[in-house]
């Protein structure tokens, strides 16, 4: 039985609620805004935790609406997405959907970051900003289908997310309306734990704060919030849910084998595999040796530098394998100016940017410089650090002849060297003079 003091706290809770919504009349800001009087039929983002779970109940209250259920696969490790669609239909929605979006995530959006080298702030490989744009696109198609004209996910007003589905569905979709509750009510987990236990609505974990915010899927994982907000102190070792940490991992190394066909990673130790199971496997070999721990702080597109800490054990290992490949193949000139495109391209996803025509252009490029990438790349595993150890290439512009010390002749003549420097350093040593000269005269007033 509840006390009289855990019951009153639960009233105080949902009236605090109550007092954050919105009003009918409210204005909306932007044009996709939903009017409340004009909500019908809600295509509700669901992942079965708190935050989504309230909404599902509370829009149906608030609106009188119908809600549908969308749950989108992108490989979340661990996840019971039966367990997902019973809570969605026991609260009330009149349909619940689980879409398994493993393949096209890998193949339309983790590919193309494997391709561009795609790391935002020099760490954070774009896992959760790769899912959210492919997230709100299934989002569109499933609200036409099933009627609906209002789209409702759980994002915050501090974070990336809601630029990256709202921008998304937008462009696909202009008629769509959007809905963001957690957002606008800016409520707290104390309010939600309230609303929840009068509506009989079970919370997972008991009604504890999560001591993180994670997020995951096939290419990383996240956490943030909670103790990592303290940015003099290491994270602690609960923070850690995916990767061994490189001090309890294997103490001997392990070398892998990735093969690459035209950027497109094809094979682990020689057998081929498919994309999604590539990714899959070779992240359960970056976990073991603790591969892929990143510690971040990262410049928000809302203005904020938050802190998140990283396990990205699959990404850390094929993107080092193929910018190595990469290098190995390309000029010194496409390689220097691929880098610049590179950062625009992982700029772009992070700002949520997605369906931006530059980014498509971009793509172009990046489709054209992997022409050639093509090979095998042998990685050392050890205790947190990924080390490409050997590669080859049938594309290779290495020739063993030129490069050895012990040759020459051919097509690299050293007695040409001289001539070389001398042309090479001129404009250094003219800058040079010029300024002595300079200094001289200065000097001698």
């Amino acid at each position: 039985m509840r006390s009289v003091r855990s019951t009153s706290e639960e009233a105080k809770g949902h009236a605090r609620l109550r007092d954050l919504m919105p009003e009918g009349n409210a204005q909306p800001i932007a044009s996709y805004q939903a009017d409340p009087d004009a909500v019908a039929r809600v295509l509700l983002l669901y992942s079965g935790g708190l935050d989504t779970s309230v909404m599902l109940r509370w829009i149906q209250e608030r609106y009188g609406a119908e809600i549908v259920a969308l749950t989108v696969d992108l490989g979340q490790p661990g996840e019971d997405f039966d367990v997902v669609v019973g809570k969605a239909r026991d609260l009330g929605a009149i349909d619940a959907i689980v879409v398994d979006a493993r393949e096209e995530f890998a193949r339309e959006y983790v590919l193309r970051a494997i391709k561009a080298n795609a790391v935002y702030g020099d760490a954070y490989p774009l896992f959760t900003a790769l899912g959210r744009p492919l997230i709100a696109k299934l989002a569109v198609e499933h609200a036409r289908r099933t009627g609906c004209d209002t789209i409702a996910h759980g994002c915050t007003g501090k974070g990336n997310d809601q630029v990256r589905i709202e921008a998304t569905i937008a462009a696909l979709d202009p008629e769509l309306k959007v809905i963001a509750p957690v957002r606008e009510w800016s409520m707290g987990r104390e309010e939600e734990v309230a609303y929840a236990r009068e509506h009989g609505i079970p919370v997972k974990g008991g009604t504890e704060a999560p001591p993180y915010s994670i997020d995951d899927n096939l290419w990383g994982r996240s956490s943030e919030g909670g103790a990592i907000e303290d940015l003099g102190e290491a994270p602690r070792d609960d923070v850690f849910q995916l990767v061994t940490r490189p001090e309890d991992a294997p103490d001997e190394p392990e070398l892998v084998r990735v093969g690459f066909e035209r950027g497109c990673p094809v094979a682990l130790d020689g057998e081929r595999l498919g994309l999604v199971e590539l990714l899959e496997r070779t992240g359960e070999l970056g976990r073991r040796h603790g591969v892929g721990i990143v510690d971040h702080v990262e410049d928000r597109i809302v203005g904020l530098k938050i802190r998140d800490v990283y396990e990205v054990p699959a990404a850390a290992i094929v993107l080092a394998a193929h910018r190595d490949l990469e290098s190995l193949v390309s000029t010194i000139h496409q390689n220097n100016f691929k880098r610049a495109l590179e950062d625009k391209w992982a700029y772009l996803c992070y700002a949520g940017l997605w369906h931006e025509p530059l980014r498509s252009d971009l793509d172009a490029y990046m489709e054209s410089a992997n022409e050639p990438v093509t090979g095998e790349v042998t990685l050392k595993l050890y205790k947190g650090s990924v080390t490409p150890v050997a590669r080859g290439s049938r594309y290779a512009l290495y020739d063993r002849s030129l490069a050895s010390f012990g040759e020459s002749g051919g097509e690299f003549s050293q007695a040409a060297s001289p001539g070389f420097i001398e042309l090479f350093t001129l404009q250094t040593r003219m800058a040079r003079r010029v300024r002595n000269q300079q200094q001289e005269e200065s000097e001698n007033g």
